[in-house]
């Protein structure tokens, strides 16, 4: 019988989601708890993959539509999230599920920061919207005007933007339930160091410069450190994130470009800075796309870093006996194999990575690595997600 909320064409119309849902939380729950009785399974989307899925997007909605009108992007969320909970088989609350209501928040993508810094935005043919780099011919020229206020530039439109939901969502419902508007987090976060640089001058100077200019790299990285704390700071004031923050996050996925070496002299100390300024002592987690495993080791040692959402290729094998069977790591089939390959093979790769020792100690969250590509078949994510129900049993 079709669910409450369900459409024709959903795949997952006749799921039981009250038994789902609840079989879902007793697995998240134990995780947390550091006892877990199986491995949850998710699988990570954005508006990239919902841009390209004809059914989620049957308007053919562009990214240039949904970033510079406030109220696509709002509407495009809302269908998102429908069609999210009717299709994608995850331990996530599906269907109409909790929380009881939708959650819409201003999106704009990974291009944000470097664009607050100067940046153009430019709209790329079936892709996400990006940044060239712009201070390539004289990097130096970044730190002219100092640092750049922390409600400019394309921060300020996202204030807009945000209003703009505010005011929607006090006089608008979507299938019933109400919306809420969560904070403007953009501003409270950042890319990395190096991915910032690379972003700003481009990955080729930034890696010459590294080998060759170290203190003229320092300097600038000193600059945009210095910048992202002073925004990071008053963003989370704005937004009432505590500083310090328990378990704070971040990222870096440029760092998979270099040596162990390399990154411990030039990129380690400002991804300290802003780790310590921002978090608390404890444990703490980061997200790196791409195979930056060699230096997990390091971030574990140096900055408490105990979460690992990783990208691809992995050895998770050898990744959880270099971290201990305490880290949690998150991980699964590389994006491209999940996109191109058989629901079979999708399958026994899974068996496979949950098979190599991965499991040890059971704080193992599966999912692509890293990032749902679009037009991936939705069979192959429910491939995955059998596999980890069948194979994802804790090795204590």
């Amino acid at each position: 019988m079709m669910q409450p909320g369900a459409r024709a064409g959903d795949r997952l119309a006749d799921l039981d989601f009250a038994a789902h849902n609840e079989d879902a939380k007793a697995a998240w729950a134990a995780f947390r708890a550091g006892r877990p009785t199986r491995t949850p399974v998710i699988v990570g989307t954005t508006t990239r993959f919902f841009m390209e899925h004809p059914d989620a997007n049957p308007g053919g909605l562009t990214f240039r539509a949904y970033t510079e009108d406030p109220d696509a992007m709002f509407d495009a969320q809302l269908r998102f999230q429908r069609w999210r909970g009717f299709n994608i088989l995850q331990d996530a609350e599906l269907g109409l599920g909790l929380p009881d209501r939708w959650q819409v928040s201003v999106d704009f993508q990974n291009y944000w920061e470097p664009a607050w810094f100067g940046c153009p935005v430019e709209y790329i043919e079936g892709n996400v919207p990006d940044t060239r780099p712009f201070f390539g011919d004289r990097p130096e020229r970044v730190m002219e005007a100092g640092i750049p206020d922390p409600y400019g530039g394309i921060l300020a439109r996202g204030l807009e933007y945000h209003e703009r939901f505010v005011e929607r969502a006090a006089n608008e419902t979507y299938l019933g339930r109400p919306i809420e508007v969560l904070p403007p987090w953009y501003g409270c976060g950042y890319n990395g160091p190096m991915t910032l640089a690379c972003a700003l001058f481009g990955p080729d100077w930034t890696c010459m410069a590294m080998a060759a200019e170290p203190e003229r790299l320092e300097a600038i990285l000193t600059f945009l450190a210095d910048a992202t704390i002073q925004r990071m700071e008053t963003w989370r004031r704005r937004c009432g994130v505590p500083i310090p923050e328990e378990g704070v996050g971040g990222m870096d996925d440029s760092i998979a470009m270099i040596s162990v070496p390399m990154f411990k002299a030039a990129i380690l100390p400002h991804l300290a800075r802003i780790y310590n300024h921002f978090g608390t002592p404890g444990p703490r987690s980061i997200h790196c796309c791409g195979d930056a495993t060699r230096h997990f080791p390091t971030l574990q040692r140096e900055l408490n870093i105990q979460t690992f959402d990783t990208g691809f290729p992995v050895d998770f094998g050898a990744l959880r006996k270099a971290l201990g069977p305490g880290a949690a790591i998150q991980g699964g089939p590389h994006v491209e194999l999940l996109r191109s390959s058989s629901p079979d093979e999708v399958y026994q790769e899974t068996a496979r990575i949950l098979q190599s020792g991965i499991l040890e100690g059971g704080m193992f969250i599966l999912r692509e690595g890293n990032n749902l590509a679009p037009g991936t078949p939705l069979e192959n994510t429910e491939a995955m997600y059998r596999a980890g129900r069948e194979f994802g049993l804790p090795h204590q």
